[in-house]
């Protein structure tokens, strides 16, 4: 603990002890640490969710890894992932990704737990980072198959993420075409500039820069803030230059950028004067003040009642509504219709345009505005062009589309790559010989997307009146394709944070569960499902030996387990090779009840005590399991409590019965060779397989195994008829004066 309070106080002294004229706050964050897992799907990863504050300057992660006690463990890898703007997008054991998707594989970095050592400590640091969301995904190496019981000593991590931020409480901003005087000593220069939406280029200008000693200032300057994405900043080296300036083409709109001036001359007084400029170049024609209803009903209400009969909450962009257009001197340099937004679940959502089919020309790019708010980052965007090709005109070639984030690209058909200034975007083409086109991007950033798209032509053609008409679906999922027939999405959660992931099954892998590599045959599944299945009639030699003793109660517990165990497997299996006949939870709560249950009743039957205590024994017990199986289904405890009580009332029932006949019990030799040390050897092979050789691959086979040895050791441990009870336990009278002990019962007492 003092380590840990030493740390921290260092660190806040570092973050203190840089000197210039700004005031610079510091701020703390931390999270609860949490329990790491070994990597299969994107929900074993422990995903950390901070918010870096406006004007921060420096943020530093304290990244601890903490070994529990227990086991000699040997060197462990921990990988932390970081990602602005999104959950990182992450391949650990480099599946493929769906056909269609497009991904970015976010920064990350391993920590060592050394053998010797319980605790890694780790700082991280980022300079000049990105304010917003940041999130960070910490896992363990690959998952190697191995069924772990819950209760075992195991090596086990915790991760706990703690964020340092440092900020200037007093930036100086830049005005446009104003210039500031500053002087820089030996911290770099910080300012920020606010880029208006619309704005088609940044300009930040260094003039009459001086120096006391020198001629060379060795000035630079850097736009933007880090994302660690390479591209995310732009840097200009202005040494042997009195005047430089640095340019941002398509910079993000409505955003607060940080600019920083740097010398590459220690010790050096250097004054110099700083200012900015945007450029505006193209705007949407401005809509009338009068919102027209009928127009707004015919385009977008009406086709939503028709097809669904319900409205769902929505809200609705009105940049260039059909017919609402006011008078304006500015020609016009885009089509930006309006776009429908409709909220349907929980990362669920979808975009529609005022006018679906949309006229694509060459002279003008038509733009879509797609905003996500911070939620939708957790799921799937899914963008689909489809071309009507009976409405080409002109020397028409394809329709070129550029997907980009916070700045819309308004040049397409003569942009060489579909980028803005601190994004790389995504194109699309739809042609003739291909008119549809899909595009999906897991984790997409919380921003204004914006969908530019224009007609491109053929090189010999005149292309001033070329046209076609488009299609566009745009959407936002949980998961990809739901996750695809070997596949459940499902959301989780990290606090108030919801995302999605696929979790796959019958040896599936991948983001959409659609890596087949591992896959499963269905030969395989359905050898899986029968012998899960009909490995549990061995249960039927217990039931008879059980109901030919006279035990029927245990008996008809013995035949609870099989049959619901049986059906909860079929159940279970990963593939298509599956029936359930009820809820899945039930048939799991019933067949762990069953197992549990039929340990415990054959364990207490064999100390052969009275029927009344016998059977209250019965009931009790199973009320208290059928308790901790309602809190625990897989705890250890469940099995291994029953089990210790019912040996201690068992061992105690032989000790007082030897010590009353003065001879061991049981007496005779032959019950012990020839029943309880097989019934013994066959329970502890199922165990020892249960615990220590089941994995991922061969499940199949090693519970078939457990099946079969519980169910023999049953046979050998059941304890023999009782000496009064004829066999399959029914007296050779069961109606008038006799019944069960053959003893006389009076009906009727006349008075």
């Amino acid at each position: 603990m003092e380590k840990y309070l030493a740390l921290c106080l260092l660190l806040y002294a570092i973050a203190g002890c840089f000197a210039d004229d700004l005031t610079y706050l510091n701020e703390f964050y931390s999270k609860t640490p949490q329990r790491l897992s070994k990597y299969s799907w994107f929900g074993n990863v422990r995903l950390h969710h901070f918010r870096v504050p406006e004007d921060a300057v420096l943020v530093r992660w304290l990244l601890t890894v903490s070994r529990g006690s227990g086991l000699n463990c040997g060197n462990q890898n921990i990988t932390v992932h970081f990602r602005a703007g999104a959950p990182p997008v992450i391949n650990p054991i480099q599946t493929a990704f769906p056909n269609s998707t497009s991904v970015s594989l976010a920064h990350n970095m391993t920590l060592t737990v050394p053998s010797g050592q319980s605790v890694n400590v780790t700082l991280f640091n980022v300079t000049h980072p990105k304010p917003g969301d940041w999130f960070l995904a910490a896992h363990l190496p690959k998952d190697d198959g191995k069924i772990e019981q819950q209760g075992l000593p195991s090596c086990s991590y915790l991760f706990q993420a703690q964020m340092f931020a440092r900020r200037a409480a007093d930036l100086p901003i830049l005005q446009y075409n104003i210039p500031l005087h500053q002087t820089l000593t030996t911290a770099p220069a910080l300012f920020k500039v606010f880029v208006p939406e619309f704005s088609s280029r940044l300009d930040v200008f260094i003039l009459h820069c001086s120096v006391m000693m020198g001629n060379d200032c060795g000035l630079s300057i850097t736009i933007g803030s880090s994302t660690l994405r390479q591209g995310s900043e732009v840097k200009q080296n202005c040494s042997g230059l009195e005047n430089c300036s640095a340019s941002v083409l398509i910079p993000p709109w409505n955003t607060w950028l940080l600019v920083t001036v740097e010398s590459s001359q220690p010790n050096t007084t250097i004054d110099f004067n700083i200012s900015a400029n945007v450029t505006v170049g193209c705007k949407p024609l401005s809509v009338s003040s009068d919102f027209n209803t009928s127009t707004f009903i015919r385009t977008i209400i009406a086709p939503q009642s028709n097809s669904s009969g319900a409205l769902s909450n929505a809200s609705v962009s009105t940049r260039d509504q059909p017919g609402l257009l006011a008078n304006s001197s500015e020609p016009i340099c885009m089509r930006s219709p309006s776009v429908f937004r409709e909220e349907q679940d929980v990362l669920s959502l979808r975009f529609i345009v005022s006018n679906n089919n949309l006229s694509v020309t060459s002279d003008l790019p038509t733009v879509l505005a797609l905003e996500h708010s911070p939620g939708d980052s957790g799921g799937t965007f899914v963008v689909q062009l489809q071309l009507n090709t009976s409405s080409v005109v002109g020397g028409f070639a394809r329709v070129k589309a550029c997907l980009t984030p916070f700045a819309p690209v308004l040049h397409v058909n003569h942009s060489q790559t579909c980028a803005t200034g601190f994004a790389q975007g995504y194109s699309l083409s739809v042609s003739s010989n291909e008119s549809h086109v899909l595009l999906r991007i897991p984790f997409p950033d919380a921003a204004v997307w914006y969908l530019s798209l224009q007609t491109m032509c053929n090189d010999s053609v005149d292309c001033r009146n070329t046209s076609a008409i488009v299609s566009v679906s745009v959407s936002i999922s949980a998961c990809i394709d739901d996750c695809g027939p070997y596949g459940e999405c499902r959301l989780l959660r990290t606090h108030s944070y919801l995302y999605g992931a696929c979790v796959c099954k019958a040896g599936w892998q991948g983001w959409g569960c659609t890596d087949g590599v591992t896959a499963q045959s269905y030969s395989r599944q359905m050898a899986a499902a029968l012998l899960l299945t009909l490995s549990n009639l061995f249960f039927i030699p217990p039931i008879v030996v059980a109901l030919h003793r006279g035990y029927h109660v245990e008996a008809a517990i013995y035949f609870f387990t099989m049959f619901f165990s049986s059906f909860y497997h079929a159940c279970d299996q990963p593939g298509v090779t599956v029936m359930c006949i009820m809820d899945y939870d039930t048939l799991q709560f019933c067949d762990f009840l069953g197992s549990v249950v039929s340990v415990w009743v054959t364990i207490v039957c064999m100390a052969r005590l009275q029927e009344p205590i016998k059977y209250l024994l019965f009931m009790a017990g199973t009320l208290v399991i059928s308790m901790a199986m309602q809190l625990d289904r897989r705890g250890l405890w469940n099995l291994l409590g029953p089990v210790l009580v019912a040996l201690v009332i068992m061992v105690t029932s032989w000790v007082y019965r030897g010590v009353k006949r003065r001879q061991c019990y049981p007496p005779l030799w032959r019950r012990w060779v020839v029943f309880l040390l097989p019934g013994i050897v066959s329970a502890l092979i199922g165990v020892c397989v249960y615990v220590f050789a089941q994995t991922d691959s061969n499940y199949y086979y090693t519970h078939s195994i457990w099946h079969v040895m519980v169910a023999t050791s049953v046979v050998f441990l059941l304890p023999p008829r009782e000496k009064h009870v004829p066999p399959w336990g029914w007296t050779n009278k069961i109606c008038s004066y006799r019944r069960c002990k053959n003893e006389k019962v009076e009906l009727y007492t006349d008075t």
